[in-house]
């Protein structure tokens, strides 16, 4: 009979798995945003849009490390607040390029003042769509972890 593996350790297991994922995922993402029909031609240089996408790679990823290092109980935010920062990276370069910003409804200006062209992840899926799985996991085990501590603490 195999015996489960320890919460924490899968815990652990996971955050990696999506902190790899997201690094490996952003720069795409990022050339993506840039790419987009209702963004293209904006003159963008493509190796701006590379550095940017390896700069949002380096820089989200070391924070999501830093975060998913981090006991649960201590975590300050979750990781797809920190993912939604990674909005940074297009943005610059297309209002370098003088792209306007788009329309958006009154909620997204509210809840995302800097997006200006509307790039906001909603899920991990946004990023790349085989990030939904790992983010998904790793929520579940998070979960599981928090309440395996907690019912401990109240018994």
């Amino acid at each position: 009979m195999e015996s489960e593996p320890d919460p924490y350790v899968r815990l652990a297991d996971l955050a990696a798995e999506l902190v790899d994922g997201v690094v490996a995922a952003l720069p795409g993402w990022v050339s993506r945003c840039i790419a987009d029909s209702r963004l293209a031609a904006t003159g963008v240089v493509e190796g701006d849009v590379v550095a940017a996408g390896r700069r949002a790679a380096d820089e989200v990823g070391e924070r999501l490390r830093t975060l998913m290092t981090t006991d649960v109980d201590e975590q300050w935010t979750g990781p797809l607040a920190i993912l939604r920062d990674a909005t940074l990276y297009p943005t610059e370069l297309l209002s370098a390029a003088g792209v306007p910003p788009v329309e958006r409804d009154a909620d997204a200006r509210q809840m995302f003042p800097d997006d200006l062209y509307d790039l906001t992840p909603a899920s991990f899926a946004d990023i790349h769509p085989d990030l939904q799985g790992p983010g998904l996991a790793w929520g579940a085990a998070k979960a599981y972890v928090h309440r395996l501590r907690h019912q401990r603490d109240h018994r």
